[in-house]
């Protein structure tokens, strides 16, 4: 049975200069821990695999919640005022209306990063998830797969003119890399230090991913302490592990994950 789109007003945002706003969202009823989903950058939730972890939740009974951010999909907004900070906002005040008790959290690209961000900030309020599905993390994307790979030109360019446009491979149309995206990211990464989640975390991710490569991934990995941390690569996957096989592979970790059962690697 499908799910109809809803909005979720947000109010004014005077800190961020930032109109009252909807954020567009799809919530299935059914057991908890629920899942939700997360997506990656300029990604929705309508995307093959919210779609398919949806289908799933649908036949297990099981809760599920998925949106999109700020600027994102069915939620309205400007690109050009969209920063990271605002993301992590939009999932944190879903995750607290809508997620339940300790809810799976499905991390895709950057939405994996927004995963364990969101993740600190609800453990400090006694309301951690259950666990951690992340699939190709994206952490500290903007500084280390962008910013610390853009040559000089684009860097002077989104520097002085406030946003350069990046060819895109998977839409015929570039997207704004912004200066306020770059600068207000710095606040929020974690690479830099020894990293404690305190939650179960299973990482799945494809060995031949020119967008969020191994390397990036196994720094990610070394940077993680006392975290049950398990790590299903799939060697002949690229970033959007969309494949029959891959979705395959992404429900069974997520059942298991949600329900609290060790998924084999």
């Amino acid at each position: 049975m499908s799910v109809e789109t809803q909005l979720l007003e947000l109010p004014v945002d005077a800190h961020r200069n930032l109109p009252a706003r909807f954020l567009a969202y799809r919530k299935r009823a059914g057991v908890c821990p629920a899942v939700i989903w997360l997506g990656g950058f300029r990604s929705d939730m309508t995307s093959t695999k919210a779609a398919a972890l949806d289908e799933a939740c649908a036949e297990d009974g099981r809760a599920m919640l998925r949106f999109d951010y700020y600027a994102h999909g069915g939620s309205a907004g400007d690109f050009h005022a969209a920063t990271l900070s605002i993301w992590l906002d939009d999932a944190l005040e879903m995750i607290r209306r809508f997620g339940g008790p300790a809810p799976v959290l499905v991390g895709s690209s950057m939405g994996g990063w927004v995963a364990l961000l969101a993740t600190a900030r609800l453990k400090a309020e006694g309301r951690a998830p259950s666990g951690l599905v992340l699939i190709a993390p994206a952490v500290d994307f903007t500084e280390r797969l962008m910013w610390a790979q853009f040559p000089e030109e684009i860097r002077k360019e989104i520097t002085e003119k406030g946003v350069w446009y990046r060819p895109s491979a998977y839409s015929p149309e570039p997207y704004p890399i912004t200066r306020s995206l770059i600068e207000d990211a710095r606040q929020h990464l974690i690479l830099d230090k020894p990293i404690h989640v305190g939650v179960p975390i299973h990482i799945l991710q494809g060995a031949k991913d020119p967008d969020v490569p191994m390397q990036h991934v196994d720094q990610f990995v070394n940077a993680l302490q006392q975290d049950d941390l398990r790590l299903t690569v799939i060697h002949d996957g690229d970033h959007r592990l969309s494949r029959p096989e891959d979705i395959a592979t992404l429900v069974r970790i997520t059942r298991e994950m949600a329900k609290g059962m060790p998924a084999a690697s």
